[in-house]
């Protein structure tokens, strides 16, 4: 279908303007009827944080979206685009995106005195109609809202001139989506300046007598230490949001899996291939969910599912590291690359003391508790008796990071016992997934106090308790 071309073709064409909040209403309206998917990629929120969303969009509402770091707040901010109309008429050269039927900048006024059906319009997909915006202590009434232009002036325009000025972020997203990241850190004055734009729907600009009532929709984030407790979103700005949304980290380990699983970078190396046993995949989420239980850290901040991403890359990388040295073609993650998850893990947890060697002592603890209620999910108390009294007459497991898969076959053979409770772990034909199941396993024995464990430099040594 061709798009028209003026505003003569336009009106032929029966087009009929909607605000962009009914546009929105309007399209979800319409997705919600076929079962669509509201927001793609968002994983845990479809019982909490989105029937408030949809409600919101209902409702006309500006909103605010609270919670800490890493709780998608930004991608639901930028989903928003998919409930816009394809493509939107606006009057063509115009800064402000001006309705054809009701410009409101003098420019489009003065270009459609003459034959305003011959004016010619442009077609803005839903991308284009989208701005965001970080703020921070240094952004100005300037950036958002706008100022005179001195290059403008310098051309020879009066101050009185509306022409003179240069249009903000806010106007330039007029007939759009205009989106705020931790508006708390927007100084206090130029939270004032968003008054009339969130109650009258209009922005003024300096001294000018002009006032422009912008169809546009607001969403913002923020983070709920600064909201709520510091009160640096001032009042007034609070009460004109129609909607306050609370986000929240994964509810359940298989949803801290599930986002994982979608974010992680790909693997993607040529003669290598890539297997993540679903333990592993486990304990990665559960260091996550363990740590934003515990009372040492401050969770103002929060524990964001980033580190639970970072984390999984980092263990790959180390599995696949070992891979190379090793000419091992299947990559498979084991317990003992865990040992390298502290780099991935202090930029992402902030504890209620600076020392280094505790943070690493902590982050230590914390993976043993993960593997230790893994371990305990897959067995119970007595799954172990025939091996462990297999082991208690054997020399034990020697193992370190380059140990080859082959060796824990190899080891393993005088336990059938043990490479029972393998085979119901891993696929049976991959000496990787083997090895790595034996490790979890040992490790699991280890840590419930079963057996010993030693560390002799690089090497781990499982022995039976004597």
């Amino acid at each position: 279908m061709t798009l028209p071309k003026t505003i003569g073709e336009l009106k032929e064409s029966g087009y009929q303007p909607k605000t962009v909040k009914g546009e929105l209403r309007a399209n979800l309206i319409n997705r919600m009827k076929k079962g669509d998917q509201l927001f793609s990629g968002i994983i845990g929120y479809d019982e909490t944080v989105i029937p408030e969303i949809e409600n919101a969009i209902l409702s006309c509402h500006d909103i605010i979206l609270l919670g800490e770091r890493g709780q998608a707040k930004t991608r639901i901010m930028r989903s928003l685009t998919t409930l816009l109309d394809e493509s939107l008429p606006v009057i063509a050269g115009c800064e402000i995106n001006d309705n054809p039927y009701y410009p409101l900048c003098k420019h489009c006024h003065e270009k459609i005195t003459g034959d305003k059906e011959k004016t010619t319009l442009a077609w803005l997909p839903p991308e284009m109609r989208f701005s965001e915006k970080l703020a921070t202590p240094d952004v100005t009434i300037a950036d958002l809202i706008g100022d005179i232009d001195p290059v403008k002036i310098a051309e020879g325009r009066y101050l009185s001139d509306e022409r003179a000025i240069h249009y903000g972020l806010i106007p330039r997203t007029n007939r759009g989506v205009f989106a705020i990241n931790e508006l708390p850190d927007l100084h206090e004055k130029i939270q004032v300046g968003l008054f009339n734009l969130l109650e009258e729907r209009d922005v003024q600009i300096r001294g000018f007598k002009i006032a422009l009532p912008l169809d546009i929709v607001i969403i913002a984030t923020a983070n709920p230490e600064d909201y709520t407790s510091r009160g640096r979103i001032i009042t007034p700005l609070k009460d004109r949001f129609g909607a306050q949304i609370r986000t929240h980290y994964p509810k359940t380990r298989e949803d801290e899996i599930s986002i994982v699983r979608q974010e992680i970078a790909p693997f993607t190396t040529d003669g290598f291939t890539l297997t993540i046993p679903p333990f592993m995949e486990e304990i990665i989420a559960e260091i996550s969910q363990t740590a934003r239980l515990q009372s040492e850290i401050n969770h103002s901040s929060g524990i964001s599912v980033r580190m639970s991403i970072h984390n999984m890359e980092n263990l790959i990388s180390n599995a696949f590291r070992r891979s190379i040295r090793l000419h091992e073609h299947e990559v498979v993650p084991r317990t003992i690359d865990l040992t390298h998850l502290s780099s991935s893990m202090k930029g992402k947890i902030e504890w209620n003391f600076i020392e280094d060697t505790i943070e690493e002592e902590k982050c230590s603890l914390l993976i043993r508790d993960a593997v230790s209620k893994i371990f305990k999910k897959y067995f119970s108390h007595h799954s172990f008796t025939p091996f462990l009294k297999q082991f208690s007459t054997g020399d034990g497991f020697e193992l370190s990071e380059m140990t080859p898969s082959p060796s824990y076959l190899h080891n393993g053979e005088p336990y059938p016992a043990l490479m029972e409770r393998v085979s119901q772990l891993v696929d049976n034909t991959s000496p990787a997934q083997q090895a790595s199941a034996v490790e979890f396993i040992l490790e699991g024995l280890a840590i419930t106090g079963r057996i010993k464990k030693e560390i002799r430099e690089t090497a781990l040594i499982y022995r039976a308790n004597t």
